[in-house]
Parts: structure tokens; sequence; C-alpha cells
């Protein structure tokens, strides 16, 4: 038996906008199912519906693609470095062949030696997954790829949110709905922190927006053994991903029918990110306090929180000094106009955030550029599209007590014109961010310099000891024994220097070129030099 039934729709958050789906009734004491709760509308879709997916394959292989040639393109033209993508291509490797995931160049670099498992720096364990694809090529470019792969996976995702989303009430048309979630799908494929986490080597981020979209979604489909999976994913990835779960409890707790899964969410986060950090890491190697950054408030987390509490003021000013971290909020929240701070689902970036904005050291953390914000990119995302959905039904609710289908002027042209805006507003930003300089000449062109360093890598033998400067390192990874050029002399039988730029770690110019004087005198000869390179072999007397 069929009857019509309007109660509160799952998708939007537990408030009192209601949408009216068919329910299935079923006698002799089976549990009646639900389609708002159970399946979405697309899931009862005709064969020829199906089709008009087709546009979100294309956009996801294209952003894959893309993703893929700015890395590709950038490792070609020696813009990667040791630091990150060497470390994570030596500890994958290490996976490939069953071991430990040990970092020579991390453990060398940071005093922890030449054996040092990355679980002893960060508790990434996730990345053992992608082992398996060094057995196809074993090298950095695999990482890129896998990383360009895992970030527009997010897509479909956050497309079958949105499209629920809107087309869950009576307001947006089926076709409507569709259009509004490609725009939102594309916001985020060209978004800037989808483009500086491409941009910056390989990190562990590469799985969150992913994991964080499939929790999202999977819990507005109602899919609860599915939501639980993905927070565990999302706990393999770094230490303090416990707190975007207690960040993601935090929105539960919002919601009457999932406060009970709230309060857990919040506790099991706590507690891993707590055990991470204090046990995790430590039995590894690493040293608890190696990541504190809260000087500023005390110099461990009981003298810091104690500060906190005493002195609320200054912790507040921690938030915004300095201003670049108000800076990189706003430019958080911008792509969607701001959308997201109307929804109880952006408080799960909350936690994340207060975690970079409160420290004092470790100036990455808080800037725009680098990989950090993509860490929470995909909460903003699904934020913004329940917090227009809440603006749009307040706009209904206040132009006209009608349905929308009877009065929709205002609603509607609000609701045609966000996604148009947000879309333009996003192509306006690209020149700002790392994905312009995808368009410029200089990008793509080879120089004397490219030219020298390929040469300069090409003298030095396979399964070579080598000190490589940090922009080399990436392209000796897979065939070397790979250390970071630093600021400590290492004696290694090779030498890859820089003295044409400076590189990290090295204070100035001049330093590099002090040690190639040094080492010149102290048992070394120049293999090759060219181009600012200077290939060093060490003499064996």
């Amino acid at each position: 038996m069929y009857r019509r039934s309007c109660r509160s729709n799952p998708v939007t958050g537990g408030d009192r906008q209601l949408s009216c789906f068919p329910e299935v009734s079923v006698r002799r004491g089976r549990m009646a199912g639900t389609l708002s709760r159970r399946k979405s509308p697309a899931a009862f879709r005709a064969p020829e519906e199906r089709l008009s997916r087709a546009p979100l394959l294309v956009l996801t292989v294209l952003s894959a693609v893309f993703y893929s040639a700015y890395s590709l393109i950038s490792f070609a033209r020696f813009r990667a470095s040791a630091y990150d993508l060497v470390i994570f291509d030596q500890a994958v490797r290490s996976y490939s062949h069953l071991g430990p995931p040990v970092a020579m160049v991390k453990g060398v670099h940071n005093g922890f030696g030449d054996q040092f498992s990355i679980l002893g720096d960060h508790w990434s364990p996730i990345l053992a997954l992608l082992s398996p694809f060094y057995w196809v090529h074993d090298g950095p470019e695999t990482l890129l790829v896998l990383q360009a792969i895992l970030l527009a996976s997010a897509i479909p995702f956050l497309w079958r949110y949105a499209f629920r989303a809107f087309s869950a009430g009576p307001v947006v048309s089926r076709y409507g709905a569709e259009r509004m979630a490609y725009c939102v799908a594309v916001v985020y494929a060209i978004s800037w922190p989808v483009a500086e986490a491409v941009a910056f080597d390989f990190h562990e981020v590469a799985f969150v927006p992913l994991l964080t979209a499939v929790l999202l979604e999977r819990h507005q489909a109602g899919r609860r053994w599915h939501v639980l999976l993905a927070a565990f994913l999302i706990l393999q990835v770094k230490e303090d991903m416990g707190l975007l779960v207690a960040g993601v409890g935090l929105f539960f707790i919002t919601r009457k029918g999932d406060r009970a899964l709230g309060a857990l969410f919040v506790l099991v986060g706590a507690v891993a990110a707590y055990l991470c950090t204090q046990v995790l890491i430590p039995h590894f190697g690493g040293r608890a306090d190696y990541y504190w950054a809260y000087s500023g408030l005390g110099r461990d987390f009981r003298e810091a929180a104690l500060r906190a509490l005493a002195h609320p003021f200054d912790a507040v000013s921690l938030l915004a000094t300095p201003p670049v971290k108000i800076q990189t909020v706003v430019l958080l929240l911008a792509p969607l106009l701001f959308a997201s701070v109307m929804s109880p689902v952006t408080v799960a970036a909350v936690p994340l955030l207060m975690e970079r904005m409160l420290s004092s050291s470790f100036p990455n953390w808080w800037e725009p550029k680098y990989h950090y914000n993509a860490f929470i990119v995909m909460v903003v995302f699904v934020g913004g599209v329940d917090g227009y959905r809440r603006m749009a039904a307040r706009i209904r609710s206040r132009t006209s007590p009608e349905p929308a289908a009877k009065n929709p002027g205002r609603l509607l042209r609000v609701v045609r014109g966000w996604p148009s805006l947000v879309l333009l507003v996003s192509v306006a930003m690209i020149p700002f961010f790392a994905f312009g300089r995808f368009f410029g000449v200089g990008f793509h062109a080879s120089t004397t310099r490219t030219e020298a360093a390929a040469a300069a890598v090409a003298v030095v033998p396979d399964n070579a000891l080598v000190d490589a400067a940090n922009n080399v390192a990436p392209a000796l990874s897979s065939r070397t024994r790979t250390l970071l050029w630093d600021r400590t002399v290492r004696w290694a039988p090779w030498v890859v220097a820089d003295v044409g730029k400076h590189a990290f770690p090295f204070p100035s110019l001049d330093e590099q070129t002090a040690r190639v004087d040094f080492l010149l005198r102290n048992d070394y000869r120049v293999a090759f030099s060219s181009g600012g390179y200077v290939v060093l072999s060490r003499v064996r007397s």
C-alpha cells in the first residue's frame, strides 16, 4: 500500500523544512522503509536518466587528469621537493617491500636515524593502501597521480549530497537541482584549497576530502555503518584527524536523532587524537611534543588549557595574530559566498581550524598556501550547500505562505542565481592561486636551470647514497638512497648541490656556496657543474 507522507527531511539537518516522498508501508510487522531515509530519488531513476550522469564522470576524470598534469609538469620542471615528496616516496616504497614505512631522508635530517618510520612523525597508516601501485611504477610520480585521483574522486559524493539537498524540497525542479549540484562540484574542483594541495607535492591530505565527502553523503543517505567506516579511515590519515571526527560529532549533536552518535564521535575523536600523539607516535620513535606549536599559551597541553581558561582573551588574540589567519578563514568561506556560516555542518571544521589558528609557531599552518586547508575544504562545501538551502527556505517562508510552485518569483531567482555566482567567483579567484600558474608559459617551459638539473641528476649512479638539494632530490628518489643536502656535513659519496638559488634548509645562498667550498677542500671533486648545480663525488683514498 502506498501513501504520501511529509516528514522532516534527513538531508536538511533536522529543521522544519518538509519534503514529501512516497512512503512504502509493508504489512505483517515488517519495518516500513522510507525513501527519504533509505534511498535517494536518484536511486530509482530510469535507465535513460542514468545517461545524465555522464557529465559527472567527465568532470571527475578531467579533474584527475588536470591535477595529474599539474603535478607531473611541476615534477619534471624540478619544482617538487625532498620535503615532503621524497619523505612519502621512501615510506610508501618501504611499504611496497612489505616493511615498515621508513623514510631515511626524514630520519637523518631530523636526527632520528636512517631507519626512522614516518609513523613516528605522523600517524598515517592509510598510506599503506597506496603501496601496491608501486609494484606498477616505483617512483614519486605514482604518488602524484594517486593524489590527483583521490582529490577528484570526492566530486561524485559532493555532487550527490548537493543534488539530494537541492531536490529534497518543493523549491527546485530535478533539472535545477542537477544544475546547481554540478556548479558546486565544479567550484570544488577548481577551489584554491585543492589547488594548493595539488601544487605542494604529495601529502596524506589527499584522502581527506574523499573520506569526508563519503561520511557526510552516507550520513545524508541514512547509511550509518558506512559513516562509521569512513570515520575509522579518517582516523588513519593523520594524528589530528581525531579533531575532525570530533568536529563531525559536534555537528551530529545538533541533530535530534543523531545525538548519541555525535557524542560517540566526540569521545572517540578526542581519545584517538590523544592516543596517536601521546602513545603511538612515541612508540614508533617520534616525540609527543615534536609539533607542539602553542608556546604562546604554555609548554604543554595542560599548561596551555589552564592559561586559556584563566586568560581567554590571550587565546582569542592568538586567533588573529598574525592577521593572515583571519585572511585564510575569509578565503575559505569566500568561494561559496559565506553560505557555510548558515549551516551546523560547518562546526565540524572548527576543531581543526582552532588547532591551526591558536598556534604561535609553524607559519605554514595558517597561510593560504600549502595543503592544510584541504583537510576541511569538504566540510566547508557541504556546509555551504546546506547553508544555502537553509537561506532559501527562510526566504521562501518570508516571501509567501503559498507553495513555491505557485509563487516562485524571488525565491527561484535566488536559487538559480547563487550557483552561477559562486562559480563566477571561483573562476575569478583562479589567477591568484596555484592553478593560475598552469596557464602561464613559464609553468611549462624548460629553462637552462631545469636542463642543468636534469643533467646533474643523470651523473649520479643508481643505488648511490646521495646528499641532494631540496628541489632535485625527488628526481633521484626512485633509484638512489636519497638524503636532503642540509646544514650538517654527512660525507655521502655523492652530493648534488645548488649554488644558483637559495634552497631549503639553508638560511642563505652564501652558506650553500661555502658548503661546496668546504667539501672541495675535504676530499671531494667536481663531477659536474652547470646552471648553478654542482655534483660532487668523494675521492676514495
